[in-house]
């Protein structure tokens, strides 16, 4: 970030509470995608007690650049402090570390909120369950391995369901009815 942008950071300590600048970096990242309302602006304005609309925009600008770069960077705790040019105020380094870490989970539950990505199928295992078992029904219990490729939580995970007759019968229908939409789209496709 700019020398010039870190400068106004101590802005933030006018504020009457730590509540205060939760609430100003809350209203920040609600509004990421719209920019703030006039009314947003005024509250925020107020919480600071400034005398002039200009000092408000290059606070907020900096602070929106630490906001990504914690959320999107996935920047650990012990990283945070690492942002922050010496000049800035230990006091101040430390509060909002502490804001950010705090709300960093919450932030990037949204952003995977926005992506929408859901994970995918690698591998599938199965197996009978209550065969021996004559007042049991027989089940066949599912394993599948999905591989997720979020942002913040790629990786495997691995689900385990069991499977009645009954059951199993109205997944086999979806999975027919999934067959034929892709058969219906492969051929609009290749013009079949």
């Amino acid at each position: 970030m700019e020398q010039t942008v870190w400068c106004h950071l101590p802005v933030l300590l006018r504020a009457n509470s730590k509540e205060s600048i939760e609430c100003i970096l809350q209203t920040l990242w609600r509004t990421r995608k719209t920019g703030l309302t006039t009314s947003d602006r005024c509250i925020i304005h107020e919480m600071l007690h400034l005398q002039n609309e200009s000092d408000l925009d290059p606070l907020l600008v900096c602070l929106r650049m630490l906001i990504r770069r914690c959320v999107y960077e996935n920047t650990s705790k012990e990283d945070i402090p690492k942002l922050f040019p010496t000049e800035v105020l230990p006091e101040l380094q430390k509060l909002l570390t502490l804001l950010l870490h705090k709300f960093q989970p919450e932030w990037q539950q949204d952003v995977l909120k926005d992506q929408n990505i859901v994970p995918r199928l690698k591998a599938m295992t199965w197996n009978m369950a209550n065969v021996d078992k004559e007042s049991a029904d027989p089940a066949a219990v599912i394993n599948l391995k999905l591989q997720n490729d979020a942002q913040f939580h790629s990786g495997e995970q691995d689900v385990k369901f069991q499977l009645a007759t009954d059951s199993l019968d109205n997944m086999l229908k979806a999975m027919h009815c999934i067959r034929d939409q892709f058969s219906t789209m492969d051929e609009a496709l290749n013009g079949h």
